[in-house]
């Protein structure tokens, strides 16, 4: 598996189609990209949007496949992933699922192994090969301030919603449904509190 850089890093259009997990733009040019991503993100690009999407182009011997990421941060975490071996692209957007990337970082900061086998065909053995592989390039890994800041605000409202009573699980589920830009922690606590079940 070849992984090309930089030949298609960025898409502008209309989605035209989404299923949750894979979507079609169809660029001011006339051309269509069929696009996997994350599916936590699939909020963010509903069908007849004009969407900006970052992507990183996988070329293998018989496709050429397009992921697309949310933020540079995801983008380069995702890249991450992919250097492990044994970790593909589809392995790669379902690890990025886990959660904010802020908390997928630090998780993998303090080689928490449990975390990253929440993800299904993660086991144990390529669970520890990310930690191993990823851990140092993690500590040198910088986020710009906005989303810094925003995922340290959603990571206090997973422990706000944790200590409320609600499960890890379904607080990480509801902050990914959450706006964090431009709110406070007392708002997003408030929105949290509206959205989760």
């Amino acid at each position: 598996m070849n992984y090309v850089k930089n030949m298609i890093s960025f898409i502008k259009g209309k989605v035209i189609a989404n299923n949750g997990a894979e979507m079609s733009i169809l660029t001011a040019g006339g051309v269509g990209y069929k696009i996997a991503y994350n599916p936590a993100n699939a909020d963010k690009w509903p069908i007849g949007s004009e969407a900006e999407i970052l992507t990183h182009l996988v070329a293998r011997e018989d496709t050429l496949d397009l992921y697309g990421l949310a933020s540079e941060s995801e983008k380069e975490l995702f890249i991450m992933f992919l250097s492990v071996s044994g970790i593909g692209p589809k392995t790669a957007l379902h690890l990025l699922s886990l959660g904010a990337v802020s908390e997928i970082n630090r998780a993998i900061g303090r080689g928490d192994i449990e975390y990253l086998t929440k993800v299904s065909g993660i086991g144990r053995k390529i669970a520890e090969r990310i930690l191993v592989e990823l851990k140092s390039k993690i500590k040198n890994f910088e986020f710009n301030n906005n989303e810094r800041e925003d995922s340290g605000a959603l990571s206090d409202v997973i422990d706000g919603l944790v200590a409320m009573g609600y499960s890890v699980s379904d607080a990480r589920e509801t902050v990914k449904k959450i706006d964090a830009r431009n709110k406070t922690r007392e708002q997003l606590i408030k929105e949290a509190l509206k959205t989760i079940k």
